[in-house]
């Protein structure tokens, strides 16, 4: 399978580690990550084209109506999007599409019957889940509750993915899905020929 001018969907529920995945993806020259669009204000030190694309809400709205977007979605009260010709130039450059969407953006993005790859990333069980949200430290009792019961609705999406890799170690992990994007390390060639 040619792993060159494609577009990978990778999605998972908060805590299976799929950013840690992406983080060390995009590393690969080979890889283009989709910044998205958004409605929201920038935070201190964010920076447009790098963190996101920050639209106003008109410009957000114009740009849907022209049909600019792969998919988008509302969440906490703020638009956010996935521009198609960033897809394009990159699959034009012959490089990997890599977008970390949620399994709404990845269902609108099935439902156009564009070509993807799309991995879902789980962690190895529900207890793992929960000790890994709570390990983060970043969010109250109440948030984790909700990120987890949100787990449970995203992971009866899985099945719905082309593959689902279980992320029991991140190396391994990180290694199965660079090798179902056709990312494979080349192995070390061996100095001074073939001892065998």
């Amino acid at each position: 399978m040619d792993a060159q001018g494609r577009m990978v969907i990778v999605s998972g529920p908060s805590g299976s580690g799929k950013s840690s995945i992406v983080r060390r993806l995009v590393r690969d020259p080979r890889v283009v990550f989709s910044v998205s669009a958004t409605t929201r204000p920038p935070r201190a030190g964010e920076v447009d084209g790098r963190d996101y694309v920050f639209l106003t809400p008109q410009e957000f709205a114009r740009r849907r109506r022209r049909g600019e977007f792969l998919e988008q979605a509302e969440v906490h009260g703020n638009m956010y999007g996935t521009l198609a010709s960033q897809m394009e130039d990159a699959l034009a450059l012959g490089r990997i599409f890599l977008l970390e969407i949620d399994v709404q953006g990845a269902n609108q993005i099935k439902a156009q019957r564009i070509p993807c790859l799309s991995i879902f990333v789980v962690a190895p069980s529900p207890e793992e889940l929960r000790r890994r949200l709570i390990g983060r430290g970043t969010d109250s009792p109440e948030v984790i509750e909700r990120r987890l019961k949100k787990a449970e609705d995203e992971l009866r999406e899985g099945g719905k993915y082309d593959h689902v890799v279980v992320n029991d170690d991140l190396e391994r992990a990180l290694s199965e899905v660079r090798a179902l994007m056709g990312l494979e390390e080349r192995a070390p060639r061996a100095l001074g020929g073939d001892r065998s």
